[in-house]
């Protein structure tokens, strides 16, 4: 299973990244939620420090292309296996950089991947 980072996690349940790491857990995966505030989603703790000595398959962004400029460099250093653009996260010059330090960005739906055995 893909230990899988949520940059932009809410506690608010109608929240695509609270679903998110729901389904992520439901299907498996091992999950940590990153928001910029704390709160719970069910057994989650949104964790407001940054994982910096942490390993990650895979980041899935929930955060507006403006919101993720401060995590650009943060996100590279920790060399994920790739970065998923939710609807509405889509962000060329991030993916470029992505791109360019051998991570791979896909603009997808985290839910959607889910159900469809794509993730």
């Amino acid at each position: 299973m893909k230990r899988t980072l949520v940059v932009g996690a809410s506690a608010k349940p109608e929240r695509y990244s609270y679903i998110a790491t729901n389904m992520l857990a439901e299907y498996g995966h091992q999950v940590y939620a990153f928001g910029p505030r704390q709160g719970k989603i069910l057994a989650h703790t949104i964790e407001t420090a940054w994982p910096s000595n942490q390993e990650f398959d895979t980041i899935t962004l929930y955060l507006n292309p403006t919101n993720q400029e401060p995590y650009y460099q943060q996100i590279i250093n920790l060399k994920p296996s790739r970065v998923i653009f939710n609807p509405g996260t889509e962000n060329a010059v991030f993916e470029e950089k992505l791109n360019t330090a051998g991570i791979e960005a896909i603009e997808a739906c985290t839910l959607v991947m889910l159900r469809t055995g794509q993730f």
